[in-house]
């Protein structure tokens, strides 16, 4: 099941997601050493810019990873089962970049479309909290 929204109020330009567990992010950042200097490792996005929306999912799974190799490393999450997005994109935690390299979180969708993700021997579950990011 993909992660179900409930659309509120006015509509507004913004990006919602889920915020990562601390612990879960400590955790994490233990089995995935960052890559790059700029580490963000905090958030799962949504990916809706306009509207309000209440995401009800509170739990996710990391299922794979990826790194250009050129300042971006992402983290592959699923959400309800799924890493698809309704938007087209995956559901990922961009994980590490270097912006001295020029490199923006936002790359992260084009990095997974242009290579893919290596799977993880094991799903690691993760709590999520709803949130305009």
């Amino acid at each position: 099941m993909a992660a179900e929204i409930i659309k509120l109020g006015k509509p507004m330009a913004a990006n919602y997601g889920w915020k990562l567990d601390a612990n879960d992010r400590t955790r994490l950042l233990d089995l995935f050493k960052p890559a790059w200097p700029d580490v963000i490792a905090d958030h799962v996005t949504f990916g809706v810019r306009n509207g309000r929306v209440a995401l009800l999912a509170t739990t996710g799974e990391v299922v794979g990873s990826v790194n250009d190799g050129e300042g971006i490393q992402t983290l592959i999450v699923a959400i309800g089962g799924s890493t698809a997005r309704a938007d087209g994109g995956i559901y990922h935690i961009t994980w590490s970049i270097d912006r001295q390299r020029g490199r923006r979180p936002v790359e992260s969708n084009e990095v997974i479309a242009r290579l893919g993700w290596v799977t993880c021997m094991e799903k690691i579950s993760v709590l999520l909290f709803p949130s305009q990011i």
